[in-house]
């Protein structure tokens, strides 16, 4: 069998090393004809850098290395371009003139190249139209740009604004380049995982065209089900063989865990996280490879500080224009989450031009719930996951008293610091552990008599839940039935548990609960 391209972001090396390739390349080729300036946005790890590397291939005339590809038979006229690619996805970026710094140096190199010497007085962004013009004049030919995250130094800066201001200012005068020098440009390509900076930074680019939610370019980087199964056949029946499935009910696994992301409003093309795909294949492990590389850290801080309902994570809505990115994320962090891959499009309203947004599939939806809950209880994952053992078995059997005197000694050891609105927050920790727990959990069910606070059902029981604040756990179990609440629950089969439950903001904790 080839190798597995795990970690290839080289064209030329996995062409020449006989690694797997799923054949992107007719999709390029109608992006060199259809247009000039590009921008695409796509999470960690989903293959930007391969798909730079390939157009930096087809743009440089390496025709050998296309050969049995899709455009191999569709070009005919093969040319070599000078390139310009520059990587934003290595250096450090914590510090005022680190950017400037990693600019410089990939501009020297580029200056070497074209025999340029620049003028010590030069900005940057001057070094860099002096060497697009003497590189187009020299060679006789149009110049590519390509950008690999054009966003990194911005991301590592998000919570340094004036370091982040810094950074919009250079990258803007840097950027803005690929419009004054547009008679020497051949084709321009910016990929990035936000887009949280693009009115600020790219303001002056009106030429630029974003394919980010181009349903032509949905699947540009990704793999497709039917690419999963022409391209990795055999390591889909050494799984199935190990797992002692069919190799059907082996992708119905993959796709559980790894599929689910849309990234254009037609819900038709459904893409899978590469990275996650093509470790599960080498090691014949379901794992949360994609999760583990990377924490969310400062998007639950967003979060937390913008008290947002965990459960609006898989039931929110948001505008088309608030999704294409614009500089308000730091209060409203769904729109970062998407763009990074905690979230994806789930339907779109044409009517109201919105998107319906929710996990992806089961390895961003339990890793991040299973990440988020020690940031709202204190202590740490393998603390969670005790108590969230627990909480399982007491739910499986019905024993509710059980469920919150667990919950109770649960939120009791949470710093207090950690609680800033106690209703908000409680709401959140348990919709978080149910979810968790792997419970159809809905909060705020609505129905034609008022709003259940929280809904669990297991196998057996539909359970109920009725929050107070500093009143009483019988007053909440008092509205269950003065309104009706179970009433869209009796003909599913399934025992009804009603449970009314107090919190008390003085000790930040469970104060009572009446079952029925």
């Amino acid at each position: 069998m080839k190798k597995l391209p795990i970690g290839i972001q080289s064209f030329k090396s996995l062409r020449e090393d006989g690694f797997l390739y799923v054949d992107k390349t007719r999709q390029l080729f109608d992006l060199s004809k259809e247009a000039k300036y590009y921008f695409l946005s796509r999470p960690r790890r989903f293959g930007k850098s391969l798909l730079l590397s390939t157009l930096k291939a087809y743009f440089q005339g390496k025709r050998e290395l296309f050969e049995g590809l899709a455009i191999a038979e569709l070009e005919k006229d093969w040319k070599s371009y000078p390139v310009l690619y520059l990587d934003l996805n290595t250096g450090n970026y914590n510090s005022a003139g680190a950017l400037e710094e990693r600019l410089g140096y990939i501009l020297s190199e580029w200056e070497e190249e074209f025999a340029i010497v620049p003028e010590k007085t030069q900005s940057v962004a001057t070094r860099f139209q002096v060497v697009i013009k003497h590189a187009a004049k020299t060679t006789g030919q149009q110049v590519v740009v390509l950008v690999d995250e054009y966003d990194k130094p911005l991301l590592q800066a998000i919570d340094n604004e004036p370091l982040l201001t810094e950074f919009r200012n250079i990258l803007k005068g840097f950027y803005s380049n690929l419009k004054t020098c547009d008679e020497h440009i051949r084709f321009a390509f910016l990929t990035g995982v936000t887009k949280f900076s693009h009115v600020s930074i790219f303001s002056d680019l009106n030429n630029l065209q974003d394919i980010s939610l181009n349903n032509a370019y949905a699947d540009i980087c990704g793999f497709t089900e039917e690419e999963i199964r022409q391209t990795f056949a055999p390591y889909i029946q050494k799984f199935a063989k190990q797992e002692q499935v069919d190799e059907d009910a082996m992708m119905g696994k993959l796709k559980a865990r790894y599929d689910g992301y849309h990234f254009s409003p037609d819900m038709s093309k459904d893409v899978y996280n590469p990275f996650s795909v093509l470790n599960a294949l080498s090691s014949c492990q379901l794992q949360n490879y994609w999760f583990s590389t990377g924490t969310p850290t400062f998007l639950v801080k967003l979060l937390k500080d913008g008290q947002y309902k965990i459960q609006d994570l898989s039931e929110g809505d948001i505008t088309a224009t608030d999704l294409s990115g614009k500089d308000s994320l730091f209060t409203e962090p769904v729109a970062l989450l998407y763009q990074t891959g905690y979230l994806t499009i789930k339907g779109f309203d044409k009517d109201f031009d919105s998107y319906s947004l929710g996990f992806p599939n089961k390895e961003v939806e339990l890793s991040f719930l299973r990440f988020l809950l020690p940031k709202y209880v204190g202590g740490t994952e393998n603390r969670s996951s005790f108590y969230i053992e627990h909480f399982v078995r007491d739910l499986r059997k019905g024993d509710i008293d059980s469920f919150m005197e667990r919950m109770t000694a649960f939120l009791g050891d949470t710093p207090y610091e950690l609680i800033r609105d106690c209703e908000n927050h409680f709401q959140n920790v348990l919709f978080t552990v149910c979810r968790l727990m792997g419970y159809h959990t809905i909060a705020e069910y609505r129905t034609s008599r008022g709003r259940i606070d929280m809904v669990v059902k297991t196998d057996d029981y539909t359970y109920v839940f009725e929050f107070k604040f500093d009143k009483s756990a019988q007053e909440a179990l008092q509205q269950i039935d003065t309104k009706e609440y179970m009433i869209p629950f009796t003909a599913d089969g399934r025992q009804i548990v009603k449970i009314g439950v107090n919190f008390s903001k003085e000790t930040r904790n469970i104060e009572g609960w009446e079952v029925r």
